[in-house]
């Protein structure tokens, strides 16, 4: 969604927050930067910060291919859509067992899509994220249930302010063992909600990694408008923050 009324945006997603106990992934209060533009200035405040998954820097990524759905040394890949990349990135990177965190693009049928693109709606592709995870500290079930923690699973094609199907609630399975997991949370999750879940449940194709700008953009601008509004809700809600 384009933020062209960034009053509206915010007045929608405070609405939002009193509704829902946590600030919608599309908010754009007054004095923030546009999705799909970069920072500018910003200064990072990594000092106080949790201690967040280490990913590698954004230039050893192949920016022409897909990132890989596995990973070797006994690392697992979980790929989820939920609205906003940046929501899900800042949140997941402070898991524990979480290794790394890339915000990208999925579940589309164009090469290398652009972030303009996608947001057009024209490429099919759901903002998304990938998370390296070591399964022996975090379980696969434990990154589903945050999942279903952080966003909204019965809003099709909308999180908050944000509406698209870019913004589409979605779980991109990497294995046989993920995909019974996946389905199992689905059923038991139905029982939670008032309204039908609209989570799409798919086989992982090729995930794209999202412009330079994109990644790490809460712990890079903790204080923007964009993330002291929308974002820390969210993260103050996974209970992981200390």
């Amino acid at each position: 969604m384009k933020h062209d009324n960034k009053l509206l945006s915010l007045s929608l997603g405070l609405g939002a927050m009193m509704l829902f106990g946590a600030a919608p992934s599309g908010a754009a209060p007054s004095g923030a930067a546009p999705k799909g533009t970069a920072p500018k200035g910003a200064t990072a405040s990594e000092t106080a910060a949790p201690p967040w998954a280490a990913s590698p820097p954004f230039s050893s990524h192949d920016f022409s291919k897909p990132l890989p759905n596995s990973e070797p040394g006994g690392r697992e890949v979980a790929i989820l859509a939920g609205g906003c990349f940046w929501c899900l990135e800042a949140v997941y990177e402070i898991m524990p067992g979480v290794i790394d965190v890339v915000s990208g693009y999925t579940g589309g049928k164009t090469a290398r899509p652009s972030y303009e693109a996608v947001s057009a709606g024209m490429t099919g592709h759901a903002e998304s994220v990938r998370i390296v995870f070591d399964p022996a500290v975090v379980s696969y079930k434990k990154i589903l249930d945050l999942f279903w923690k952080i966003h909204d699973p019965t809003t099709l094609n909308r999180q908050g302010a944000d509406q698209g199907t870019q913004y589409r609630s979605a779980i991109y399975w990497t294995t046989e063992e993920q995909r019974k997991a996946a389905v199992a949370a689905v059923d038991e999750q139905r029982k939670l909600w008032k309204n039908p879940i609209v989570t799409e449940l798919k086989p992982a194709g090729d995930f794209w990694i999202a412009e330079e700008y994109h990644q790490d953009y809460y712990r890079k601008n903790p204080e923007r408008g964009y993330c002291q509004v929308v974002i820390s809700p969210k993260v103050e809600k996974s209970g992981l923050k200390k």
